[in-house]
């Protein structure tokens, strides 16, 4: 096969055809992906950014129950990315499982700009007064919102996994230009979001939410076009194995009924298979590793002496071992989501008390603040890929500059900053608002909203190092039937941040609230403590750093057998992320 031109990893067509390493594949293909990512991002944060503004003024909600009602749509639109990679793992496949998704997406966008278009589908007003939405406008417009979340489930978890199957990992020229892919996927995200807090977050608040949501259900739709243009020449990987996550349960079920067996003194007397049969299966072998040993005991040769089923092997039982290894990172993700999803909502709200004037009559909206996360991170990552890594290659070593866990640990220390500063701009809101004796909910606090822009630049700098190294973190270290569903351990990171910051906020306001007492996020936010809640946020960010940090100290990682070929010819054969490094701070 290698003197054919094919690629090594088992990669095929789309009609399961050996595909040829010179015309399929690399950044050819990837450049229709990352050509829909942008448009993708463009409706998904065309919707996201000002959901929180939409349900306040056009729907009538309160500051909780919009805020409230925004993490609960978020966290379903971070957490459906299970199933849909479950579905993907298992059954269908990264693109058939992409394509059905794609088209609920579609359905759900279609409906939501129907919701904020049609007077049907809106509170009506009259002399001013708008009456608060019907029941059947709610439930419509949720409705359509919570179809995205399911479309969104299907294609977010695969889309990403399926652009970095385009690149051969026993090719080392591939592997190489592959170190880069996440930095430009994200890159190409982070354009699409830009466009969505810059341009139609105005057009939504001065041109009509109609024109707001139908211009980036078009733009999804080019974004499929964009897709299956390039369908000819992409690499789909084989299905090993009919269930890859059954071994997740198999494998402790098998430790447990091993429980009082010993160990043997030598890793290498477990259960194997020999490397030749890894390689002719197009599978890879993983080298044991001492973490998590208790589960060693699904690998012990003697326990199955005379039954029809043998023991799992050495590399069955390390795949589990990392997914026990990616929840322990995981678990210490969930508090810096919490603080990235501030952006579309506290500080938001925090932004439309402010004032918001550039010029005489030019007024920001208040969500177009998130723009400069934004373009903070387009700056920052051509830096970071073109400079940052290969100053750091030279020091280290590393392929990557620095470690995975070393570069989400920077990215957690920025985000502490982050609400440091963001704790500190409130104090000096909640000042200027006793001095200048600001009331009234609509009352303007006497103070530029730029005040908020270095909040926003500093979580745009920190999602470089920790939004991008989870992405490839969870993606590099899954075992490799379940990259899909490796890879949803970010996107659920998130959704769970958002259910977490959700149950916070009401729980906060709920017992603030208790005795007469002054809500930390009320109905007013120009009458509320709003810095105590920053300031509570900030104290649990840094602990969850120092947590974080632990975590990583023991954390190993993935060590698997992968011969790299260099134009068809073997260079090395060698182990890959050998080291079981800690972060260093």
């Amino acid at each position: 096969m290698e003197a054919k031109g094919y690629t090594q990893d088992g990669t095929v067509d789309l009609q399961g055809c050996p595909v040829l390493a010179s015309k399929t594949g690399k950044w050819r293909a990837c450049a229709f992906l990352v050509g829909y990512e942008a448009f993708e991002r463009m409706a998904f944060y065309g919707v996201a950014s000002n959901l929180v503004v939409y349900l306040t003024t056009q729907l009538h909600e309160d500051n909780v129950s919009s805020v409230r009602n925004v993490n609960n749509w978020s966290g379903a639109v971070w957490m459906t990315p299970i199933i849909g990679a479950y579905i993907a793992d298992s059954y269908l496949g990264r693109f058939w499982t992409f394509t059905v998704s794609s088209l609920i997406y579609v359905l759900g966008m279609v409906l939501l700009t129907m919701a904020v278009s049609l007077k049907f589908f809106k509170p009506t007003c009259a002399n001013g007064v708008c009456n608060k939405a019907s029941t059947s406008q709610i439930a419509f417009f949720y409705s359509a919102l919570y179809i995205i979340a399911v479309g969104s489930g299907g294609t977010k978890p695969n889309i990403s996994t399926f652009g970095a199957d385009q690149f051969d990992d026993f090719n080392a020229k591939e592997k190489e230009l592959k170190v880069s892919f996440f930095n430009w996927w994200m890159f190409s995200s982070f354009l699409g979001a830009l466009f969505a807090t810059i341009g139609l977050v105005y057009i939504q608040e001065n041109l009509g939410w109609g024109l707001g949501y139908g211009i980036p259900t078009v733009g999804l739709l080019l974004s499929l076009f964009i897709f299956y243009v390039g369908t000819p020449i992409y690499r789909h990987k084989v299905r090993k194995s009919k269930s890859p996550a059954r071994d997740l349960i198999g494998v402790p079920i098998a430790a447990f009924k091993n429980r009082k067996l010993k160990l043997p003194a030598q890793p290498s007397e477990l259960h194997e298979l020999e490397l030749q049969h890894y390689g002719s299966s197009g599978k890879r072998q993983v080298h044991h590793t001492p973490s998590f040993s208790f589960l060693d005991k699904a690998a012990i040769k003697e326990a199955n002496m005379g039954a029809t089923r043998s023991p799992c092997t050495v590399t069955q039982v390390e795949g589990t071992k990392l997914v026990f290894g990616m929840i322990m990172i995981w678990l210490v993700t969930l508090i810096p989501s919490t603080i990235w999803a501030q952006i579309n909502t506290l500080f938001v709200k925090q932004g439309t008390t402010l004032d918001r004037h550039l010029g005489s009559s030019f007024q920001i909206p208040a969500a177009s603040l998130g723009s400069f996360v934004t373009l903070s991170m387009l700056l920052s990552v051509p830096m970071y890929d073109r400079y940052f890594v290969p100053l750091m290659r030279r020091k280290s070593g590393n392929p990557r500059g620095i470690t995975l866990l070393q570069r989400i640990g920077t990215g957690f220390m920025l985000q502490v900053v982050a609400i440091a500063v963001a704790y500190a701009v409130e104090v000096k809101r909640m000042h200027a608002i006793r001095i200048h004796q600001v009331v009234g909910p609509k009352e303007v606090v006497p103070m530029s909203i730029f005040w908020l822009l270095p909040q926003y630049v500093l979580i745009g700098i920190a999602d470089v190092f920790n939004a991008i190294g989870l992405l490839e973190f969870f993606y590099d270290q899954s075992p490799e039937d379940m990259q899909s569903l490796g890879t949803t351990f970010f996107t659920s990171g998130i959704g769970v941040g958002n259910f977490l910051n959700s149950f916070l906020v009401t729980m906060v306001d709920k017992i603030t609230r208790r005795g007469g007492g002054k809500s930390w996020i009320g109905k007013n936010l120009n009458d509320t403590h709003l810095d105590y809640y920053y300031g509570f946020l900030l104290v649990i960010a840094a602990l969850n750093l120092v947590a974080f940090i632990w975590a990583s100290s023991k954390y190993i990682y993935k060590r698997e057998n992968a011969e790299v070929t260099e134009d068809g010819v073997q260079v090395e054969s060698k182990t890959l992320d050998t080291s079981p490094l800690a972060i260093q701070v």
